[in-house]
């Protein structure tokens, strides 16, 4: 496979100079399965980039410690996540850190609840396991929890966000106490709008940790569909439903293109505004996603100082 060119002289060809900033330090979502489709990343993502290790339940710990050492290898900070529901106690916990720590060298994590409904034993989410204390003592530099911009209908079955505000102030709480950077990754969206206000109305309430924003990368329209109500992606769903409506667009695939250069528009205007990063779910493949983003700007390399 022939290397792709991480930087543009110019303004990328299918995207803006807002867009192209934006897309600066973006990460990437990859599971065992996926990237054993994938021989050698390098072709694909900039050195650094940023690669979430997503922990499927009935993943062996063994496969996702041999798919960070491999990625880790190939010259890319490694993020696992580690839901909280399917980690059976302590001590598993702990030897989790470990492994990841002593065979791949990781020094940071996703943190959240886990897509199961009954827990496996001890934790249920996010919060009780930054209690544990392990990630800190570990000495993890950065530490990222779940955000939720069309709310949770797991923490809050009624529809509204009051447990969803209720948990983020403690993780606001416990942003200011720990040594390690912080951030919000959350679920993918596919409407501009309403990110927008979510994120405005966590600053008015004083949560300053910084967004990751969840984007689904190019794929088809009922790939999609199907990932969407599968992750309980509500609100946005609607946008892809209409364009299912139209015979012209049908058969087409989604390109995030739209949705990213609103944000990246909003965020040139308004420079205080708390996205930070953009985090792609490559839901139409790994290859298909890296193309994207680097036609469109993105190189994944993250400036000095980074938040």
């Amino acid at each position: 496979m022939a290397l792709l060119k991480f930087r543009k002289k110019e303004a990328p060809a299918g995207g803006t100079e807002e867009l192209e900033a934006f897309l600066q330090g973006y990460s990437i979502e990859v599971m065992p399965r996926t990237a054993e489709k994938v021989d050698d990343l390098r072709p694909l993502l900039a050195p650094g980039t940023r690669v979430y290790i997503a922990h499927i339940e009935g993943t062996p710990i063994e496969d996702m410690v041999a798919t960070a050492k491999r990625v880790a290898d190939e010259g890319y900070d490694v993020m696992p996540h580690f839901p909280a529901r399917i980690i059976k106690d302590k001590a598993t916990l702990a030897d989790w850190i470990a492994r990841y720590q002593g065979e791949a060298g990781v020094e940071q994590a996703l943190l959240l609840a886990g897509g199961v409904d009954k827990p496996y034993g001890d934790y249920s989410d996010s919060m009780q396991l930054l209690e544990s204390g392990l990630f800190d003592k570990a000495g993890f530099k950065r530490l990222h929890v779940a955000g939720h911009p069309e709310g949770n209908r797991d923490i809050d079955p009624s529809g509204s966000d009051e447990r969803v505000m209720e948990a983020l102030r403690w993780k606001q709480k416990f942003n200011e106490t720990t040594d390690a950077d912080m951030a919000l990754a959350t679920q993918f969206c596919f409407e501009a709008g309403p990110v927008i206000e979510w994120v405005d109305a966590l600053t008015e309430a004083g949560i300053d940790i910084p967004v990751h924003i969840g984007v689904a990368g190019p794929a088809k329209l009922q790939t999609l569909i199907r990932f969407s109500i599968a992750c309980g992606v509500g609100a946005s769903l609607k946008v892809l439903k209409k364009r299912a409506m139209d015979v012209s667009k049908l058969l087409l695939p989604y390109e995030p293109t739209g949705f990213l250069n609103e944000l990246a528009l909003h965020k040139a205007k308004n420079p205080d505004f708390n996205i930070s990063h953009v985090h792609f779910f490559p839901l139409g493949g790994i290859k298909t996603n890296a193309k994207w983003a680097i036609e469109n700007g993105g190189d994944a390399t993250r400036p000095a100082s980074e938040s």
